[in-house]
């Protein structure tokens, strides 16, 4: 892995979240005045099977695409040269100084991002089986992207990071000793989007600079935290992704004596596996669909089950999360569903109002950044998320200090 300092010039970074069979990226150009602002996104799915690419402009208008025949070159490492290519012709002269990942696991030592070398690469890959699902398609990347353009600085910003000061209390499960120090603990996870909040939140109302906030990320994945003046104090995920909330097609929290009874009835552990990470959740609870949206235009009980749980679970963990932080400040909804799902917004909010929470209606509907009443006892907002600049931000000042 190269560690080449940043060019002179107007400078252009890469932000990579790479999946099993996609890749998702944007560019942003760097300011000497303010954070990097995003001047390209896409995306190369149908990795493996037939390339597809797809590329916009900061509002979203197409600027290119292309799709690859059976026959010609698919790998990761043809893709991304690819893409840096296509990159470097559209950066109006900048110059592409770094490529920053999204990488799922940091493990127990890395709280911060950190500059990708073949050192850390060994010692993330040795973190593969706390994360099988997601890290070897994150560190596949770093490598294609290293073998597609060697000189490129790349650094690893992680999901878990920001959770990785949280008391001890939060991170150890009531395990013998000796798993808890091979690992097995609580790490939490969509730390990147967590971190963007507690960056945005007190910009928008700096009296909650220092406050006691319930953040609830609610997407196809979906997770809560718990943030005191900054800090991650606790969250719903654990050991892994699947902990929590209801999710998608994901579980969340299950009592662990199910897993053994599956088991004792012949279900192996890549059986247990799919079911609980791609047949449960919304999907599983309705049998219907793992979109929000498709459940609550439904009319069938199974799916008004499935929204009803899920609020259930959110309104309770926000009981657990104040409870940590020893009292609730603030609230704030993030991600696809909690930036743009008015109803179960409005459910949550019906489910919080011992809290003190009452939402405007109109706001609520309109997607404002303050939902709540004027008269409400725990303010209230919706905040789109921003992983990505986060990545940016944290690449930006790696590889030039600021």
């Amino acid at each position: 892995m190269s560690q080449t300092g940043p060019a002179s010039g107007p400078n252009a970074i890469l932000v990579v979240n790479a999946g099993s069979s996609s890749l998702k990226f944007s560019v942003f150009r760097d300011r000497a005045d303010g954070d990097p602002v995003v001047v390209i996104n896409g995306q190369i799915s149908g990795i493996g099977t037939q390339p597809e690419f797809e590329a916009k402009d900061a509002a979203r208008r197409p600027l290119a695409g292309k799709r690859w025949g059976a026959d010609e070159p698919g790998d990761r490492t043809a893709l991304l040269r690819y893409l840096l290519g296509w990159i470097e012709e559209h950066l109006e002269g900048a110059t592409l100084i770094a490529a920053g990942h999204r990488v799922v696991h940091g493990g127990v030592r890395h709280a911060a991002p950190v500059l990708l070398t073949e050192a850390v690469m060994e010692e993330l890959d040795g973190l593969v089986p706390l994360a099988p699902l997601h890290q070897p398609h994150n560190l596949a990347a770093i490598r294609a992207l290293a073998e597609a353009h060697p000189g490129l600085p790349q650094v690893a910003c992680f999901d878990t990071a920001f959770h990785r000061n949280q008391p001890w209390q939060a991170q150890m499960f009531a395990i013998p000793r000796e798993l808890t120090e091979e690992g097995v603990r609580r790490y939490g996870f969509h730390g990147l989007s967590y971190e963007y909040i507690a960056r945005r939140l007190p910009q928008l109302a700096p009296e909650l600079g220092d406050a006691r906030v319930v953040v609830a990320h609610l997407g196809s994945g979906a997770s809560m935290c718990g943030i005191h003046g900054g800090r991650s104090v606790d969250s719903t995920m654990g050991f892994t992704a699947l902990d929590g909330l209801p999710m998608g097609t994901r579980c969340g929290a299950i009592d662990p004596g199910v897993l053994i009874y599956l088991m004792r009835k012949g279900m192996d552990a890549g059986g247990i596996e799919k079911m609980l990470y791609n047949k449960s959740g919304l999907l599983g609870v309705s049998g219907l669909s793992n979109d929000m949206r498709a459940l609550l235009e439904s009319a069938d009980p199974r799916a008004q089950e499935a929204v009803e749980l899920f609020c259930f679970r959110i309104a309770k963990e926000t009981g657990a999360l104040s409870a940590s932080m020893g009292g609730i400040d603030a609230f704030v909804f993030t991600a696809g569903i909690g930036e743009r799902s008015a109803p179960v917004r409005a459910r949550v909010g019906d489910k919080l109002a011992w809290l003190g929470v009452e939402l405007d209606a109109a706001a609520n509907e309109a997607n404002a950044s303050r939902i709540s009443a004027p008269g409400s006892r725990l303010p209230v907002y919706v905040i789109p998320t921003d992983e990505e600049g986060m990545i940016a931000l944290h690449t930006r000042k790696l590889l030039t200090g600021r």
